[in-house]
């Protein structure tokens, strides 16, 4: 089974294109470091909207549910959204000629979560044209509990507010309401419309049985029943001189409500503007809520999300005044749609133990036929953010550490939350997969030949970034505090200072609690240490390369890697699937990998001095510099002046494989190469050179002059990818710009330009299409692939604000 979490906080809540669907979680999820524990199992209250035009028959194939992207709508996006709180989410739907806002507010108390309310309003985008919507909220719950209808049925409809209850173990008791707007008006005109006005103007219902994890299907379920009785209706017109009547008298809930129905749908039909509510009311909270709720509520939200928001990503003093109120819309929305795509997902996953192509083969290892083949696991659990809610409605590896350096920036403790949890999927080999596609409603987003994943298939281990990036966020509020670390007693990394009594208490956010107590801040890295240790050494273990068996010179004798599970044409592992590559060899070696590999020992050298593991952070260290040295003895090519990869041709003799792009700044963008570096300079030449890497847009993932630039699949031969310009822009803007070195006034002036380029692109573009993208184009700079991508791609809010 999987839910999307759409609103972080027991008191769950609201949104219209989610991770997967629009199911919603109320109450499954409990976040462990403020509201108590999660269950094992997720037993949850799902919501969700739907919507149709009634203008036409056509455009009820064509119901809007999870904003996929092909239903070509002009544009969604949450303009506000807070975990804790509630949020604002636009939607343009030109098809149909009408502008959705959905708004959601929590109120926190009571035993069991709060309440929450959601206002849903329409209106046309074109005032002179038709607009006639139905849209069409349900209610599923999952797991132990019930829900019924409390308003009396009526097989022609309902004309009044609708109300249902239920109970669950999670939510204890529970009331829904949903309240129209008196303004609000009906299709009442049309053909047939005498023979259907015992109909016309009211609620329509349907209440159906769902076996448990198929809640996901609610869209195929609530779609089914209003196709079946407009079957029905539609029959007696089938003569052309009789006419058929308007869809709004057709396409309608059948009003009827089967035994042990779990699955409620309410369904409205409107002529132009419309607005309805819905409040659900947790009988613990001993507070009704009402529509002075959300008229008071998301006004206050809406003003202190913002005041916020300009708090932790003031407009930059670089960018002229008059360009403040866009791009502080800009950064509202991707930052708000990075977290609104966060997701929570359960259920089982396919892997397969004894995959292996020919090259990943061990000489020692023994296959054995009967473990052979994709087989499910247990059931899990995952908290994750989705590169693209729509498009990539799952957990991916390499994307998440990006995520996450985002996340954090807004809301440490809740990214904390997701760090945690996949942590928490690392096996006791050490092993984590790069995809989490967890249960059957996942898998149906996912290509069959995608769905296995493989245990010794790794990906670039960003989530070290996150750690990283929170020890940071620590140490710097420590300094913060009173300036000097030890006017507050603190010892940060290795001791056990505290907070000194008798001082006044200090006031702590909600979202950065572990960040302003260092006590707690060690708690939770003495918690993820040990796994992720686990993790580190089968990163090592598990990607080793080759030294000693083809005779190559390095000071190091084991540190080598080459990523397990490349194809002839992919290395899907490496996260650059098609970047060029030199043929499949158990030879070859890596230079990303091995760069990954060192920044993964950095980062664990960092939270070993930090937690006050001593001899694992000299361990980590000497770690460290072994690699750092073989990058240098195994990966630079000093005739073409650039680093590369290695592979090993018909005579076993080992050479570079050198492909001008985003794998050969590795060691650069990692900063694993010192300011004065006799290298820093070629790169830096690579980097800023038109004919190579350097765009007004950003800096393309393969040389402008490589001969495969543009072709093939052209994934990552050529298109310029933020994430990676994000890592050039750190890296230029915490050392090579920042420290003293022979570039250091040309790696500023690179800085300055690229942050421009990237920045002014990638607003544009959003400004021209209404989204975010995977990519944009090498040569034009427009944006490419799947949207909106408000995954890594939201990193350009931090880019503007210069937030490393």
């Amino acid at each position: 089974m999987q839910i999307s979490l759409l609103l972080l906080l027991p008191f769950a809540g609201t949104v219209l294109c989610g991770p997967t669907n629009d199911t919603l979680l109320w109450g499954a999820y409990r976040p462990n470091l403020y509201f108590g524990l999660r269950p094992r199992i997720p037993q949850s209250l799902m919501t969700g909207l739907m919507w149709f035009g009634t203008q036409d028959y056509q455009s009820v194939g064509q119901i809007r549910h999870s904003c996929d992207q092909g239903d070509k709508l002009d544009s969604y996006t949450w303009t506000e959204y807070d975990t804790r709180e509630g949020g604002v989410q636009l939607i343009k739907d030109g098809y149909n000629n009408v502008q959705i806002t959905t708004e959601f507010l929590k109120v926190a108390g009571g035993d069991h979560g709060g309440s929450w309310a959601a206002r849903i309003k329409g209106e046309p985008i074109d005032k002179t044209k038709i607009s006639r919507i139905s849209p069409i909220f349900y209610f599923g719950l999952e797991g132990l509990g019930g829900l019924d209808m409390r308003t009396e049925e009526d097989e022609n409809g309902i004309p009044g507010e609708i109300k249902l209850s239920g109970s669950s173990p999670e939510l204890d008791d529970f009331s829904i309401r949903i309240v129209d707007s008196a303004n609000n008006r009906a299709v009442v005109l049309g053909p047939h419309s005498n023979i259907f006005q015992h109909r016309l103007g009211k609620t329509h219902f349907a209440g159906r049985p769902v076996k448990e994890g198929d809640m996901w299907q609610a869209k195929r379920i609530i779609a089914s029943a209003i196709l079946d009785r407009a079957r029905e209706v539609i029959a007696p017109y089938q003569d052309p001189a009789v006419g058929a009547p308007d869809p709004s008298f057709v396409l309608q809930l059948p009003d009827d409500v089967y035994t042990n129905s779990n699955l409620f749908a309410i369904q409205k039909f409107f002529d132009g503007p419309f607005q309805f509510d819905v409040f659900f009311d947790s009988a613990s909270l001993k507070q009704k809520l009402t529509t002075a709720t959300l008229d008071q509520g998301i006004p206050a939200l809406v003003e202190a999300y913002g005041r916020r928001f300009r708090e932790v990503f003031p407009h930059p003093i670089d960018y002229p005044a008059d360009k403040k109120e866009s791009l502080e819309s800009f950064s509202k929305a991707v930052t708000s749609n990075l977290v609104g795509g966060v997701g929570y997902f359960y259920g089982t996953s396919i892997v397969d133990r004894k995959f292996s192509y020919e090259w990943d083969d061990e000489e020692d290892s023994v296959v054995d036929e009967a473990e052979k083949g994709a087989r499910l696991t247990e059931p899990k659990a995952l908290l994750t953010a989705t590169p693209s809610r729509s498009f990539f409605p799952r957990g991916f590896y390499w994307d998440e550490g990006f995520h996450l350096l985002h996340i954090g920036q807004w809301d440490n403790d809740f990214s904390l939350e997701i760090l945690k949890d996949w942590i928490g999927l690392i096996d006791d080999d050490g092993w984590v997969a790069r995809e989490q596609i967890l249960g059957e409603e996942a898998r149906s987003k996912v290509p069959e030949e995608f769905q296995t994943q493989v245990p010794n298939y790794a990906n670039p281990p960003t989530l070290a970034m996150a750690v990283v990036a929170f020890i940071e966020r620590v140490k710097k509020a420590s300094v913060a505090h009173e300036g000097i670390d030890g006017d507050l007693g603190l010892d940060l990394g290795m001791g056990t200072g505290q907070v000194p009594l008798g001082g006044p208490p200090k006031v702590t956010a909600v979202e950065s609690k572990l960040v302003e107590n260092p006590e707690l801040a060690r708690a939770f890295l003495q918690d993820i240490y040990k796994p992720l240790k686990r993790h580190y050494d089968w990163f090592r273990r598990t990607q080793r390369g080759q030294i000693k068996q083809y005779s190559r010179k390095a000071r190091s004798r084991t540190e080598a890697y080459r990523w397990r599970g490349r194809s002839e044409l992919h290395v899907l592992t490496s996260g650059m699937d098609d970047y060029p590559r030199g043929p499949p060899h158990a030879g070859e070696l890596h230079l990303d990998l091995i760069s990954w590999v060192a920044y993964f020992s950095r980062t664990m050298r960092e939270i070993a001095s930090f937690v006050g593991e001593k001899e694992d952070e000299i361990t980590f260290a000497k770690n460290e510099q072994a690699i750092l040295d073989n990058i240098e003895d195994l990966h630079w090519n000093e005739e073409e002046k650039m680093y590369c990869d290695v592979n090993v041709d018909n005579e076993d003799e080992s050479y570079h494989v050198c492909h001008k792009g985003y794998l050969s700044l590795f060691p650069f963008l990692l900063e694993q190469l010192p300011p004065s570096s006799s290298h820093l300079g070629a790169i830096l030449d690579i980097l800023r050179d038109p004919e190579h890497l350097w765009s007004p847009y950003g800096i393309r993932s393969l040389s402008a002059s490589h001969p495969e630039f543009g072709q093939g699949e052209n994934y990552w031969k050529g298109p310029i990818w933020i994430q990676m310009n994000y890592l050039a822009l750190r890296a230029l803007y915490k050392t090579y710009a920042a420290q003293e070195g022979p570039y250091q006034e040309k790696a500023k002036q690179i800085y300055t330009e690229l942050r421009r380029n990237v920045v002014d692109n990638v607003v544009k573009e959003y400004e021209r299409t209404g989204y975010v993208w995977e990519q944009y184009d090498a040569i034009t700079g427009e944006g490419k692939r799947s949207h909106p991508f408000t995954g890594w791609t939201s990193l350009t809010a931090l880019i503007l604000a210069e937030k490393y």
